[in-house]
């Protein structure tokens, strides 16, 4: 096991200071490294909830992606590729001095653990994917909407309603949904339990997050070449996937589809939770994974 300290760090990857911390290396394990959701979120809010309880028996690392959250904003605003990404990640692992690592990844960072995982197989251990995404992809875009309407009212329905009777594209009806909707509504899509909302909107707000949207429009508008679920077949890892069973924004469709196009993966539905089992099933989700990696 690489003798890894406890702590923060800047640390230059690929060209861009990253922010990245360390925890539970007292416990000797492969490294854990959890891979943060928007595209362009952080990783404040499960560094205060699930992190520390995984930190107990696992040694977790942390890092924010290349204009994300603590670490550096690319001096272009299209630097935001996959194929970026996954060269800081490679960086990040030479820092660690590990031979092979586990993933944790929570939304897109689920769909970029398994990126990661197709390009470089052999550095990979185990996955832990949390409410993966398939960015790209119409079904993607239609749990969202279909979302959003299942727990909208009336006014909202029918502004919904109302575009899908235009001649616009799906891209176009999205986009349209995405800016008609308020944060209240946004926190009904993301959640079950409401007060757990408040909590995980409090923590984003102390900690001064600000989407750019920089990285989702890059990844929208410079896919790779053959989608990820095209590429799914050869990821050979052992995945475990955990989703909650109210997911409205990448929902249990993504989920399952995932699942039945890698060969080995398992699939967890969590009965109380929506987008984020990690917050609103805390102690099971700590179970679950430490279960898997053992």
């Amino acid at each position: 096991m690489p003798n890894l300290k406890n702590g923060e760090f800047t640390v230059p990857l690929n060209g861009i200071n990253h922010w990245v911390k360390i925890d539970g290396a007292e416990n000797r394990t492969t490294p854990l490294i959890i891979l943060h959701g928007g595209p362009g979120g952080n990783h404040y809010v499960f560094e205060r909830t699930a992190g520390p309880l995984l930190s107990n028996a696992r040694t977790v690392v942390y890092y924010e992606q290349r204009g994300c959250g603590r670490s550096d904003k690319p001096y272009a605003d299209d630097e935001y590729t996959l194929d970026v990404l996954i060269e800081d990640f490679k960086e990040l692992k030479e820092w660690l001095s590990a031979e092979r690592v586990d993933l944790l990844g929570y939304s897109f960072g689920g769909e970029l653990a398994l990126e990661v995982a197709n390009h470089l197989p052999e550095e990979i251990h185990q996955i832990i994917l949390s409410a993966p995404s398939l960015l790209n992809t119409d079904i993607q875009k239609m749990v969202q909407v279909t979302g959003f309407l299942s727990i909208g009212d009336s006014n909202l329905i029918n502004k919904i309603s109302a575009c899908f009777q235009t001649e616009g594209t799906l891209d176009t009806i999205y986009n349209e949904v995405w800016e008609m909707v308020s944060p209240e509504i946004v926190d009904l899509l993301l959640f079950e339990n409401q007060e757990i909302a408040k909590i995980n909107r409090g923590l984003w707000e102390e900690s001064n997050l600000v989407n750019t949207g920089l990285m989702n429009r890059t990844l929208t508008n410079r896919p790779l070449e053959v989608p990820l679920l095209e590429r799914l077949k050869e990821i050979h890892h052992q995945i475990l996937i955990m989703t909650g069973v109210f997911d409205r924004n990448t929902g249990l469709p993504i989920s399952k589809l995932i699942h039945s196009n890698l060969p080995n993966s398992t699939l967890i539905q969590f009965g109380e939770s929506a987008h984020f089992p990690d917050l609103e099933e805390t102690e099971r989700f700590v179970k679950e994974t430490n279960k898997f990696l053992d």
